[in-house]
């Protein structure tokens, strides 16, 4: 019988090979947050779920060059094998852990700004200012989340590796920064300390995971989901995900760049409307769930909202119907899609004199607390979020101040809300304000001018009476017309609004009350008449 190549090769060679093959595998695919250094601690404040602490301070971290990030390979290695980063993180989280809800919030920073509290703490009549760390209304914390801000944009706080190319240049791995997020995202919610022992402050506290991103970042989130970075150590970094205005985008960073801005600063606007890199497939989030399973992982639960001039501003439809053709494709199961109805892209209030007509004035933020309240039952609890509501659409092809299809896209429509006599959207889901509308909410607003005005949309109210209407030639009925009991039938039909949208899980009912109390204040209407007997 002819000896086998095995034992030819025999016992103690084999043995040899064995530790060769070991030496030289490479390293395996995982990330670790080395080191949380605190610099900053400070009381937040008393709230419902008891006192609160925040925490600033620098994460340092370690990726594996074997990590899909282009250019990795590249970079400077320590003495492991592995590339090294670090970044700038802000924690506001319960101080006693068993007073919090369980539930850890990544707040993903828009051109270095926080959104949390801008999105979810807002005031009805004075909204937070992106980048604002104001308790607001104090919603994240009196409903116990704990909330971690994680930098991973250049020139915003991440330190990320680089390399030298050809020409002698340095180049920044931008695509670092979504290891940054989903890593401390895993720390965090996983493990109780740093190799080196520093104690991770969240530790045990922790049983689900959320992350939040707007425009900008809400592109960053998508990107990390196709990419296959929601899971790491055979664990997803978040169980579900609120996607806010991030329109039909991605974000170019996985790609290197030369600083001092990001790659991933970039939009296309009516100046630029052929910029690549942010309107690239896929676009609808059926294709999205595809792309995260053709990784074999499991998406995450998704809730995505998009406002009202994100259709005619940045070519939100092609989320629904994609690049070719104008019919919505099927949403999945594990997504529920929200058009505010009404709602502008930056919820600023006043533009000043810099544009043509007064930003939109539609209170949104009730709807972003609804979601996230949904978006955790949903992980919590299997509790199913409310349906997908959207606004309807239609082809507006010739309008100049509609950002159309860019050129690479040459089968692509971009369809725009369809629009009531008045002139406010249809469908949606649809606030008490566009119930019992005093104006017209939601639409363009000097859109070539400048992106701001482009993002702030407008608001446009309606005559006060019908002579004042009639001396101005506008054909929408006045607000004497529309309510002709006055302030009472206008109430009457805020307070149905809301309680239905109460029902409906859309809004929760302490921004119901806020509602009707701020109608119920309004000044567009004179008083209801005082009988005789009581003067």
């Amino acid at each position: 019988m002819k000896p086998s190549r095995r034992s030819e090769i025999g016992a103690p060679k084999l043995a040899l090979l064995a530790i060769v093959i070991t030496l030289w595998s490479p390293p395996s695919a995982t990330a670790n947050i080395t080191g949380v250094e605190i610099t900053s601690s400070q009381s937040y404040g008393t709230f419902a779920a008891g006192e609160y602490v925040r925490l600033d301070g620098k994460l340092t971290g370690e990726v594996s060059p074997n990590e899909p990030i282009p250019d990795l390979d590249k970079a400077t290695k320590n003495a492991s094998g592995v590339v090294e980063y670090s970044t700038a993180f802000t924690l506001i989280y319960p101080k006693a852990p068993s007073s919090g809800n369980g539930a850890l919030l990544i707040d993903v920073p828009n051109r270095g700004l926080p959104i949390s509290h801008a999105l979810y703490n807002s005031p009805r009549e004075r909204p937070l200012m992106l980048g604002s760390l104001d308790a607001g209304t104090g919603f994240l914390e009196n409903r116990g989340f704990s909330i971690a801000i994680v930098q991973w944009e250049l020139g915003e706080g991440i330190t990320p590796p680089t390399y030298v190319d050809e020409q002698r240049q340095k180049r920044f791995i931008e695509g670092v920064g979504v290891i940054a997020v989903r890593d401390f995202a895993y720390f965090l919610r996983y493990e109780g300390a740093t190799p080196s022992g520093q104690k991770n402050p969240l530790a045990g506290a922790i049983n689900r995971s959320f992350a939040v991103g707007y425009s900008q970042t809400a592109r960053f989130l998508k990107t990390l989901l196709i990419n296959g970075f929601n899971v790491t150590k055979s664990k997803p970094a978040f169980d579900g995900i609120h996607l806010h205005a991030g329109h039909a985008g991605v974000l170019p960073l996985l790609r290197s760049g030369v600083g001092p801005r990001s790659v991933a600063g970039g939009l296309a606007t009516f100046t630029t409307p052929d910029f690549r890199g942010v309107h690239e497939e896929p676009f609808t989030y059926h294709d999205t769930v595809k792309a995260i399973e053709s990784k074999g992982q499991k998406a995450p639960y998704l809730i995505v909202t998009h406002t009202d001039n994100d259709y005619p501003s940045l070519r939100a439809s092609l989320t629904r119907t994609g690049a070719n053709g104008t019919v919505d494709v099927p949403i999945p199961q594990n997504v529920r899609m929200y058009d505010v109805a009404g709602a502008a892209h930056l919820n600023v209030r006043d533009v000043g004199k810099t544009c043509d007509l007064t930003a939109g004035q539609l209170d949104w933020s009730p709807i972003m607390r609804s979601s996230l309240v949904n978006l955790d039952r949903w992980v919590k609890d299997s509790a199913l979020p409310p349906n997908n509501r959207l606004m309807a659409l239609e082809s507006r092809t010739k309008e100049t101040i509609i950002l159309q299809a860019p050129s690479y896209l040459p089968n692509a429509t971009i369809l725009v809300p369809k629009r009531d006599h008045d002139g406010n959207s249809v469908g949606g889901v649809r606030l008490p304000d566009m119930e019992a509308p005093l104006g017209v909410y939601g639409g363009q607003n000097a859109p070539l001018r400048s992106v701001v005005c482009m993002l702030a949309s407008s608001y446009v109210p309606f005559a006060k009476t019908k002579a004042e209407r009639e001396a101005s030639r506008d054909n929408r009925p006045s607000l004497e017309e529309r309510y002709a009991v006055g302030l009472n039938e206008y109430l009457n039909k805020i307070r149905f609004s809301a309680n239905r949208l109460v029902d409906e899980k859309f809004l929760l009912e302490e921004d119901a009350a806020v509602i009707v109390n701020s109608a119920a204040e309004s000044l567009v209407f004179k008083p209801t008449p005082v009988p005789p007997i009581f003067r």
